[in-house]
């Protein structure tokens, strides 16, 4: 299981990021974190801006509302979503 936490208004979700796909997609669980893959490389913080693109598209969220808040060069990352409750970003994951 996802280990989603909310806070200050949003929540903090644990991601594993695999830069280099064929396209953007949630691609399920990776030790208690979602997986994300995304087209872009991993070099210049592409992949970064992607998985920020991605979520905030995939929650209806603006982009300015997602951001990468530890692991800025590791594939293990967490990213801040404000304005999004935990439940609602299980529900939108548990759709894809």
């Amino acid at each position: 299981m996802i280990q989603i936490e909310e806070r200050d208004g949003g929540v903090l979700l644990p991601v594993k990021v695999v830069p280099g796909a064929s396209r953007d997609r949630f691609a399920g669980e990776w030790d208690g974190r979602a997986k994300i893959a995304v087209a872009a490389p991993p070099e210049g913080g592409r992949a970064n801006k992607a998985v920020c693109a991605f979520l905030a598209d995939l929650l209806g969220v603006q982009r300015r509302d997602v951001r990468i808040v530890a692991g800025e060069t590791s594939p293990l990352k967490t990213v801040s979503v404000a304005g999004v409750t935990a439940e609602r970003l299980r529900a939108v994951l548990e759709e894809t």
